[in-house]
């Protein structure tokens, strides 16, 4: 097996990196097009590496080199973002941000031809084709494999305050789901995509990761879809429970949140006073809440077991983590928190634009109000 702990030695700590989940529409109906091929049949070798394919051929992904800082990784993703836009004037789609697109239907999509995504298709089947879901995913570096699965543990106390504040998927199929986050439940069909239990050790980690190979569970660590986890290729701590956001602001917001916790977490694990094992019931009874619900949602903190609503929980992540956002230069991302917490989440965007608009003006918004950083 490869040396796994070796990937997560770094000299440069808490470096960033995102990959952000696109959707290819038709410029007039906002309906899903197959144009991924096409996209990456007209990048340059060095563009190359940072896009990739996903499961159907109507959404791209980009993934940002890696990042000494947050401004630098939006740097990135605004560029991704206008390039993606650019290629769509000329193949005829345009790039749409949602955590599910509100209409599209699954036999309608195409699967990516490789052998990779085949065998997705092949051991999921109908709910492979009912994945139409687009994340965003934030990675963060550590000083070692120990920090890292350190990291992956004590983060998970909070997942639903993150995905909370990301919520942006209320409708599947043409259906108001009732959900802030359908996406989470779509992909949840999925094995593997659960919060993870406690991890005693890196070594216990790459234990149930050969064990999950040797029993052909999965084919590559990239197989297992936790809510969080030590990234087996990129040797970094990455967090997925976000759906996708339209706002570079709300998008800056949870790549900083995500480095501070870890870079929090550091801290207290070097203090020797860092909590990693909590109640697994109540982590996963917030995450359902956070799907669900908006902010006054009733929740136990993981740590503590102390009953709060999510917007408090949600504060409790701000204190926690501010000391790491002021280090890192990244305290301005506090008022966009504050911000989600008055105005609500991208979600309820969608639900008011369905509400005037039905779904002709909804999927024209979430194409017509994807933020580039101010490029026309």
């Amino acid at each position: 097996m490869p040396a796994y702990a070796d990937l997560f030695s770094h000299d440069r700590s808490f470096t960033v990196g995102v990959e952000e989940e696109y959707m290819l529409c038709h410029p007039t109906t906002g309906d899903l097009v197959p144009r991924a091929d096409s996209i990456l049949a007209r990048l340059n070798e060095d563009e190359r590496e940072r896009f990739s394919y996903e499961l159907i051929l109507s959404e791209i992904e980009i993934n940002t080199p890696v990042s000494e800082t947050v401004n630098e990784a939006m740097g990135h993703i605004r560029h991704f973002r206008g390039r993606v836009r650019d290629l769509g004037r000329e193949l005829g789609f345009r790039i749409g941000i949602s955590g599910t697109h509100p209409t599209a239907l699954g036999d309608e999509q195409q699967f990516v031809d490789s052998p990779g995504y085949q065998w997705v298709a092949e051991q999921l089947h109908y709910y492979a084709r009912r994945n139409i879901t687009f994340a965003i995913h934030v990675h963060v570096a550590l000083p070692d494999a120990e920090a890292a699965i350190a990291a992956t543990n004590a983060a998970r106390r909070w997942l639903a305050p993150l995905l909370a504040l990301s919520t942006n998927s209320p409708f599947f199929r043409a259906r108001n789901t009732g959900m802030l986050s359908a996406r989470t439940f779509q992909f949840g069909a999925f094995p593997r995509t659960n919060i993870p239990g406690t991890f005693r050790d890196f070594e216990h980690f790459r234990e149930v990761l050969e064990t999950y190979l040797t029993m052909e569970s999965i084919r590559l660590p990239r197989h297992i879809w936790w809510k969080i986890r030590p990234h087996a290729g990129y040797g970094t701590v990455e967090f997925r429970v976000s759906d996708m956001q339209r706002s570079l602001k709300r998008t800056e917001m949870l790549v900083a949140l995500g480095q501070a916790i870890c870079h929090r977490i550091f801290r207290d694990l070097h203090n020797n006073h860092l909590q990693q094992d909590f109640e697994l019931e109540y982590l996963n009874d917030a995450l359902w809440k956070a799907t669900r619900f908006a902010f006054d949602a009733r929740v136990a903190d993981p740590n503590d077991h102390q009953v709060m609503t999510m917007a408090e929980q949600v504060e409790k992540l701000v204190t926690y983590v501010r000391p790491s956002l002021t280090e890192l230069g990244t305290e301005n991302v506090v008022a966009t928190v504050e911000e989600v917490l008055e105005c609500g989440s991208e979600a309820r965007e969608q639900l008011d634009v369905h509400a005037g608009e039905g779904f002709a003006g909804l999927k024209a918004m979430l194409m017509d109000k994807v933020d580039f950083g101010g490029e026309d």
